[in-house]
Parts: structure tokens; C-alpha cells; sequence
């Protein structure tokens, strides 16, 4: 049996700090969920804007499930709740460390004639 042919290369592209901004995959999802309207996302998913609320809340009654995740993915477009688990589950840290240095330089060049100034240096 043949393999299939892939004629395109995936790219990744995601914003760095995902898991910064957000505090769980759930909150990820609400994010995008709120950023496109909740009505309008709701009616996609064949659910109660209220009851889509409450999946999406911290609220232990309702759970966003699985399913819901995959339909909101397909109807959205939206892919940054699968870069955020890239990001944490898959990116390397040294990467990521690498980039919080270089966002932080320029801030150093800044402070450190105002330290010397102060006399902390």
C-alpha cells in the first residue's frame, strides 16, 4: 500500500507567550470563543449561549468536552488553543528562555544608566 503524498510542508506559526497569557487550555478557548462572539460560536457549536458560558467557565457542572474542542477548532478556524499546547507541551525551553532575554535587553539597556544613577551599580 502506497503512503500518501503530502504536498505541502506545515508551518507553525504562533505568537510567543500563549501560555503566559493564558492560564489553562480552557481559558484559551474562551478567549477566542468571546473574541468571535458568543452567540455567534455557540450557534456553530449547536449550543445555549448560556450553557456554552458555563462550559467555559471553571464551573464543575458543565464541561467543555472534547468534541465541542474539535467542532469550535473546525468552525472557527481559530488555531491558537493548538499552538498554545505546542507551546507547552512541545516547545524548548532553552527557545524560550533565549526569547525572554532577548525582550528583556533592550528594558536592561534602559534601566541600567538609571541604576547607576542611583547609585545601585
Amino acid at each position: 500500500m502506497k503512503s500518501p503524498i503530502i504536498k505541502g510542508q506545515l508551518t507553525l506559526n504562533f505568537e510567543p507567550g500563549l501560555t503566559e497569557r493564558h492560564r489553562s487550555l480552557r481559558d484559551c478557548v474562551a478567549t477566542g470563543v468571546y473574541q468571535r462572539g458568543l452567540t455567534r460560536v455557540a450557534i456553530d457549536l449547536d449550543v445555549a449561549p448560556s450553557n456554552l458560558s458555563v462550559q467555559l467557565s471553571e464551573s464543575p457542572e458543565r464541561k467543555f468536552s472534547i468534541e465541542a474542542f474539535e467542532l469550535y477548532l473546525d468552525k472557527t478556524g481559530d488555531r491558537t488553543p493548538i499552538y498554545y499546547l505546542v507551546e507547552k507541551y512541545l516547545a524548548d525551553k532553552s527557545v524560550v528562555k533565549e526569547a525572554a532575554l532577548a525582550r528583556l535587553a533592550p528594558h536592561l539597556a534602559e534601566l541600567m544608566p538609571l541604576l547607576q544613577q542611583a547609585g545601585l551599580v
